[in-house]
């Protein structure tokens, strides 16, 4: 299978477009897409949230030579490249990179979906509205705080759950996949009357804010944040490759 049918494939599911609009509509900043083409035909494809050093050496070990990523490979500029970085081993190794990142946040069920899911609660509005889709969300629930705790270590697999405040009954969450809290997120839960946020990577100073403004913070790992999400996306995916497909968790960032 060529590494380009396998890109529009991802694109079909989660369109590349999404993250140039975000990216133009809200100043944020992205590098999805081909990241490594090796230029081989594909024989098997591994997925995992990171191409980490890990995620290379389970692709060695079951001969996949592409890996598709959430967090893109290369995100920032490189002014060098050392022999124990996952780019080099990728592409020494002959293995191309592609990543889907903020395309996949945002899509129609994709990461920043997910997660609504996985708490159980049912959208009641946007933060970041696009032609389809979104990020942040206002979340409809029938819950406390500890019982929200449970529920997400259990359906994220994850014993890393923070919580900021007392527990009490929620009616509203606003829920934001990966590092999603920062002062206008706060202020969108305000707005939507959500008694928590859920997010994780909050810094302490918006985790004071929200504290401030009453609002219990839910902090997850960055990791368990998102790899539900992945991992839905690899299962719609993988039954529309031709070749065979592998998922890969790092337990050690759950």
């Amino acid at each position: 299978m060529k590494l380009r049918e396998i890109y529009h494939n991802v694109d079909a599911v989660a369109p590349f477009s999404l993250s140039d609009e975000y990216c133009a509509k809200y100043g944020a900043y992205d590098n999805s897409g081909i990241i490594i083409d090796c230029g081989e035909e594909i024989l098997r494809v591994l997925f995992s949230l990171d191409c980490s050093p890990s995620a290379v050496a389970q692709a060695k070990k079951i001969g996949a030579n592409l890996i598709v990523s959430h967090h893109p490979a290369i995100y920032e500029p490189l002014k060098r490249l050392e022999a124990d970085s996952a780019v080099l081993q990728a592409a020494k190794a002959g293995i191309s990179v592609l990543s889907a990142h903020l395309n996949l946040d945002v899509a129609e069920g994709g990461v920043d979906d997910s997660l609504v899911q996985a708490l159980g609660g049912s959208v009641e509005e946007v933060m970041h509205p696009l032609s389809c889709g979104g990020y942040g969300k206002a979340v409809s629930v029938q819950t406390t705080v500890q019982k929200l705790k449970e529920r997400a270590q259990k359906t994220l697999s994850t014993q890393r759950v923070l919580v900021y405040g007392e527990d009490r009954p929620i009616k509203k969450i606003a829920s934001f996949c990966g590092a999603g809290m920062d002062g206008d997120a706060i202020a969108f839960a305000m707005r939507v009357g959500a008694e928590a946020i859920v997010t994780s990577d909050g810094k302490h100073h918006h985790v004071a804010q929200a504290l401030d403004k009453g609002l219990n913070v839910v902090l997850l790992t960055h990791y368990a944040s998102e790899n539900y999400g992945f991992f839905r996306f690899y299962q719609k995916i993988k039954e529309k490759l031709t070749v065979p497909c592998e998922y890969f968790t790092d337990g050690r960032l759950l």
